[in-house]
C-alpha cells in the first residue's frame, strides 16, 4: 500500500515560498505527474515526499503513515535525481547495484546480477557495465540513474525530470517504457516534468503547479479540453494556444463577439452563448488552439475569414506553425507539412468555433467551451 498525502504542506527557503498550503492525494499504483514552469515547486514538493526536505508545516503521509519524522531511508523510496547523482568511483554494474548492497534492502549477488541484468537490458547500456560515470554521456549517466531507481521493488518511484537529458528518439522510446514499466513494477509513481508531451503521455492524472501552488488536477484530457484558466491553458498544446479580448455584442438577442478588429463577428456555439450570457461581462478571452484554425493562401470573401500577413513560418517536419499577424495580434496555426508561404504573404483564417475556450478577461478564469468532454477541476 502506497497511498500518499500531503496535508496542508508548506516549505519556505528564507524568504522564498517554495510549496504554498500545499494538499495533494496521490492514489496507490497511480502514475502521477507534478507539472509545471521553472520555479513551480515540484522538485521541493517531490523531495519532502522522499524524506530530502522538511516542511515548515503541514503533514506527509505514506501508506497512510505519517512520516514528517521519518528518515530517507527508511521510508521504502526510490528516487531518480535531474542531476544523476552516481558514484564517480562505481562502474555502472557498481552504480546500479548498489541499493540492494545496503544493509536495509541487501540482496545475495546472484539476485543482484539477475536485477542488474534485467534493468541494463532495458536501459540500453548493457554494453557499458565496467565503465565509470567519467566516461559516460549524459544520456548514458541518466539512464543508470534510472536504472539505479528500478533495480528493486520500493513503495514509492520517485523522477525528477528523468529523460530531460536524453535525445528525442531515446525520450520517445522511454516513456512508453516507464508507463510499462510501473505497471509491470505495480507501484506507486511521481514523475516531475516541464513537459506537456510527457506529462501528457505518461500521467493518470497531472497536478499543474505554479508559485508552490496547485492550479488544476485531474486528466491530461481536462488539461488540454477544459483547463481551468489561462495559465493552464497556454502549458498544453504546440502551438501555445492564441487568446485574445473579444467584445461581446448583443442584437436582438443573438450573442456574438468582436475581435482581432474584424467588422464581422464571430459567433459563439449556442450553449456557450448561454453561459456568457449568464457571465453578464462586457468582454471575455476567446481561446482558439492552432489546430482549429483554417487557413488558405487565397482571398477567401466567405463568412468567418479574417485577413493577415505571415510572421513567422516554422517546419518542424510533420506540421509547419506558422504565426500571422492579424492587426498588431499574432495568431499561431498548426498546418500541414505541405504549407509553404513567404514572410509578410497575406493569408486567409478562420476559427472554429466549435472548439473555442471562453476566459473571463479580468480574473482568466474558464467559463465555458461549447464541446465539453471534461469538466475543469477546482483549484486547491
Amino acid at each position: 500500500m502506497a497511498q500518499i498525502e500531503l496535508i496542508n504542506i508548506r516549505k519556505k527557503y528564507k524568504d522564498a515560498v517554495a510549496v504554498d498550503g500545499l494538499n495533494l492525494s496521490i492514489k496507490d499504483n497511480e502514475f502521477f505527474v507534478l507539472f509545471g514552469p521553472a520555479g513551480a515547486g515540484k522538485t521541493t514538493t517531490l523531495k519532502t515526499i522522499a524524506g530530502i526536505e522538511f516542511p515548515q508545516e503541514g503533514l506527509v503521509k505514506i501508506g497512510g503513515e505519517i512520516v514528517n519524522l521519518v528518515e530517507p531511508m527508511d521510508r521504502n523510496v526510490s528516487m531518480v535525481f535531474e542531476n544523476y547523482a552516481l558514484y564517480p568511483h562505481l562502474s555502472v554494474y557498481d552504480n546500479i547495484a548498489f541499493p540492494m548492497r545496503s544493509k536495509r534492502y541487501y540482496k545475495d549477488e546472484a539476485f543482484i546480477k539477475q536485477a542488474v541484468e534485467r534493468v541494463v537490458k532495458m536501459m540500453k547500456i548493457d554494453g557499458l557495465y565496467e565503465r565509470k560515470p567519467s566516461q559516460l554521456s549524459n544520456g548514458q549517466r541518466q539512464r543508470v540513474a534510472i536504472g539505479r531507481c528500478l533495480v528493486r521493488n520500493p513503495a514509492v518511484f520517485l523522477m525528477d525530470e528523468p529523460l530531460a537529458h536524453l535525445d528525442a528518439k531515446l525520450r520517445h522510446f522511454m516513456r512508453g517504457e516507464l508507463k510499462e514499466m510501473q505497471s509491470a513494477f505495480n507501484t506507486t509513481t511521481i514523475y516531475v516534468t516541464h513537459d506537456f508531451m510527457e506529462a501528457m503521455s505518461l500521467a493518470d492524472r497531472i497536478a499543474v503547479m505554479n508559485k508552490g501552488k496547485i492550479e488544476q488536477l485531474g486528466t491530461s484530457m481536462e488539461m488540454y479540453y477544459t483547463p481551468v484558466n489561462e495559465f493552464v491553458a497556454r502549458l498544453f498544446g504546440e502551438p501555445e494556444i492564441n487568446i485574445f479580448p473579444a467584445e461581446l455584442e448583443n442584437t436582438a438577442g443573438t450573442l456574438t463577439l468582436r475581435a482581432l478588429g474584424q467588422s464581422t463577428p464571430l459567433v459563439p456555439e449556442a450553449d456557450a452563448a448561454r453561459a456568457l450570457k449568464a457571465e453578464q461581462a462586457g468582454t471575455v478571452d476567446l481561446g482558439i488552439r492552432g489546430i482549429d484554425i483554417a487557413f488558405s493562401f487565397a482571398d477567401e470573401k466567405g463568412e468567418g475569414w479574417i485577413k493577415g500577413t505571415v510572421y513567422a513560418y516554422e517546419p518542424i517536419g510533420n506540421k509547419v506553425i506558422m504565426t500571422v499577424d492579424v492587426n498588431g495580434t499574432q495568431i499561431r496555426v498548426s498546418a500541414p507539412n505541405s504549407a509553404s508561404a513567404d514572410l509578410d504573404q497575406t493569408v486567409s483564417l478562420k476559427c472554429n468555433m466549435k472548439n473555442a475556450l471562453y476566459f473571463n478577461s479580468r480574473t482568466q478564469v474558464f467559463i465555458t467551451r461549447s464541446d465539453r468532454p471534461g469538466s475543469p477541476r477546482k483549484r486547491s
